[in-house]
């Protein structure tokens, strides 16, 4: 097989925070984000996202631009605090009307819209009144998802609820490096943990109740992938076992998340590690988060390589890691991850794979002839999409790919340090210009992969 199946849905990705901006406009609230971004010291180059790329107001243009690269989808996320100011209740029009005004602009540009509805930008009222620590929290989330798929479900068929809960979980709940900034005791951050699964759960159930039509929902988690550097049986094996376990005290697994949501449990593995710090929780509230859902989808940049020692034991493969390309968020380029990881979870889950993100940040600029040549990125991209293409060739059933980032945005904690677009951005004018990558995708496209 040289080309993905005829339905393959060819993406680009963005979130709200990141590229919208207009954050005091039309009524939006702060986030955490914002909140974030006011602490000294916690963004890297010191910035936030209150212009970004100025999306908000330039969505048109951009819609157009996705639409001259042939792009199919689009993933979006749609901004709590500009839908619900106060996290619950009341809804500004205004803020909804955009997204209403988006999603006709993208199917006018026969470009199919694909909505997450929580990128990581929770309304700081609501952080204050406990966030996800909040035994209410599922019911404020099960509230906007309400409200956004009863405006847009006549439109959207396609939509996630999280977007990699490891990463705000761990990262913004126990690490402090994202919003909230939160170093809470691990008791916490799995209470946190279980009232988003909590939310997940009401969120499909009441989405499918109010929906104007049947809808496609997933949730998209972080994709870890430990794949093995050999054909071993064994070490496929164990390669699978280490994808699928819970290792550490911190948020970075699948299982913890995906099980409860397709399984109905948490894994034994995890449980027994966590035994200490878990919250309390009934037969009720896993019957709660565990809704059918109709795809699994993940976020995968990168993976770990897998190897047997001397003593039998399976460890980093570190020598085939001695060398090999970084990224600027130096992360390392193993396609593998992309081959091992869909088939794993594809195995173990049953449901269409979906890679809602995978990408590199590279170090990009525009070039004296006004061009941007990331030829890394292209390289990056390729070798990726022929390690998916194999995957589904070998049985996997892989449905989509979104290239993380369509454009050049704010990148979290280090500000607008990192580019990660198929299009640059000047930060200064808003100018945005498609590189060699964007163009390339373009025929990758048109082929449906068969250039690769």
């Amino acid at each position: 097989m040289n080309k993905f199946k005829e339905d393959f849905v060819w993406g680009v990705a963005a979130s709200s925070y990141q590229i919208e901006g207009a954050a005091e406009q039309d009524g939006r609230s702060d986030s955490v984000w914002d909140m974030f971004c006011r602490e000294p010291g916690k963004i890297k180059d010191s910035s936030d996202g209150r212009i970004a790329c100025d999306h908000y107001n330039r969505y048109q243009d951009d819609v157009r631009m996705i639409a001259d690269l042939n792009v199919k989808a689009y993933r979006l996320s749609t901004a709590w605090p500009r839908i619900i100011p106060d996290g619950y209740g009341k809804v500004n029009e205004k803020g909804l009307a955009f997204y209403d005004k988006l999603v006709d602009e993208l199917l006018a540009a026969g470009v199919t819209p694909w909505i997450t509805l929580y990128h990581w930008d929770m309304p700081t009222c609501l952080f204050d009144q406990g966030g996800w620590l909040n035994p209410a929290s599922s019911d404020w989330f099960a509230d906007y998802a309400r409200v956004v798929t009863e405006r847009l479900s006549d439109r959207v068929t396609n939509w996630f609820t999280l977007n990699e809960p490891q990463v705000f979980l761990g990262l913004g709940h126990q690490v402090g490096e994202h919003a909230p900034g939160l170093q809470l005791p691990f008791e916490k951050v799995l209470l946190a943990s279980h009232n988003s699964l909590l939310a997940h759960g009401k969120a499909v159930q009441v989405m499918r109740a109010v929906a104007k039509q049947p809808l496609k929902i997933g949730a998209a988690p972080v994709g870890v992938v430990n794949f093995p550097t050999s054909d071993d049986p064994a070490l496929v094996e164990a390669a699978r076992k280490s994808t699928f376990s819970v290792s550490g005290v911190n948020c970075f697994s699948n299982t913890w998340y995906a099980d409860p949501m397709l399984k109905g449990e948490y894994p034994e593995d995890g449980l027994e590690l966590f035994e200490h710090y878990l919250p309390k929780f009934g037969a009720d509230d896993m019957k709660q988060i565990c809704q059918p859902l109709d795809m699994y989808a993940a976020n995968i940049y990168a993976g770990t390589p897998l190897e047997f020692n001397d003593k039998g034991e399976v460890v980093t493969a570190e020598s085939s890691l001695l060398g090999c390309g970084r990224t600027t968020m130096d992360w390392n380029v193993t396609p593998d991850c992309l081959y091992w990881g869909p088939k794993f979870l594809y195995e173990r889950y049953g449901l269409p794979i979906v890679v809602t993100e995978n990408g590199l940040a590279s170090c990009d600029w525009v070039h004296v002839n006004g061009e941007v040549d990331d030829a890394g990125r292209v390289d990056y991209v390729q070798r990726h999409l022929r390690a998916l293409r194999q995957a589904a060739a070998d049985g996997t059933d892989v449905a989509g790919y979104f290239y993380w980032s369509i454009m050049d945005n704010f990148e979290w904690g280090f500000g607008y340090q990192q580019r990660f677009g198929m299009v640059h951005v000047d930060y200064h004018t808003q100018k945005r210009t498609p590189k060699r990558s964007a163009y390339w995708y373009r025929d990758v496209i048109n082929s449906n992969g068969e250039i690769l």
